[in-house]
């Protein structure tokens, strides 16, 4: 056992304890009342359905000690996780492959990029840092500029200009962060978080979640020349490395804006 916790297992710890946390007791047959002194099942209720002991169950939840697959797999039924949040915990616990080559995303993605001229997208890296776009992107957003590496959700956060064109702009940017999140606490020592927490304190009970979401699509309405242009973002991972965020055109309007800008 390691007594002293490294950042992504600490991180680990705090996604077993808020999952432990949001659920509710009588949903296991447990009394929901009583002596609980804090929400959700118990750290010993977790250990014994999950079959693993008191003590190393808290220690992992401390940080302390690593751990393998079948125990996470075991925690991520007895906790009822979806298959985001599975995948999120084994990231966390070392089992889930990390490994970026931005470069080379940008290179295999760029034909994909440009053979989209209706449809705005971006590619990304983990921390959602803008690597490449295409010009569709640029014909409905202003910003961020597609060179420098800009972080995409720091954009979002701070730009007056970019909150205006949104419809409403609080759904998009949630969406986004839960996809950043799921991703985010396995690279430790990222100031992404915190500097969201600096650009938008009206939003701490967002930044401070451990909610996630791995893909998915989510609507997005854009308010631009008059127009209130819809589309459908999906992000996607086409090649295990970059991710593609693809917003692509919802309904006849927005296609033909679309084709007069191309």
């Amino acid at each position: 056992m390691s007594t002293a916790a490294d950042p992504r297992r600490r991180e680990l710890g705090a996604f077993l304890r808020a999952s432990r946390e949001r659920l509710d007791p009588a949903d296991f047959g447990l009394p929901a009342t009583g002596r609980r002194r804090t929400p959700g099942l118990r750290r010993e209720e977790v250990a014994a359905a999950s079959g693993v002991g008191l003590a190393w169950y808290t220690w992992l939840e401390q940080g302390r000690v690593r751990t393998s697959r079948e125990v996470l797999q075991a925690l991520a039924g007895t906790l009822r996780m979806g298959r985001d949040e599975r995948r999120h915990l084994l990231a966390l616990g070392g089992f889930v492959s990390d490994e970026a080559d931005d470069e080379g995303a940008v290179e295999r993605l760029r034909p994909m990029l440009d053979s989209w001229p209706l449809t705005p997208a971006l590619v990304l890296n983990h921390r959602f840092d803008v690597l490449a776009g295409n010009d569709a992107y640029a014909a409905v957003w202003p910003e961020p500029e597609l060179s420098g590496r800009p972080n995409l959700l720091l954009a979002f956060a701070g730009s007056k200009r970019l909150q205006d064109l949104l419809v409403p702009e609080e759904r998009f940017l949630y969406e986004l962060f839960l996809r950043f999140r799921a991703r985010a606490d396995r690279f430790p020592g990222d100031d992404v978080v915190d500097r969201l927490q600096e650009l938008r304190p009206d939003l701490a009970h967002w930044w401070s979640c451990r909610a996630v979401r791995e893909f998915g699509g989510w609507p997005v309405t854009v308010a631009v020349d008059g127009r209130r242009l819809r589309f459908e973002c999906s992000l996607l991972q086409p090649d295990g490395s970059a991710l593609l965020l693809v917003q692509a055109p919802a309904d006849a309007e927005t296609r033909q804006w679309m084709q007069h800008r191309a």
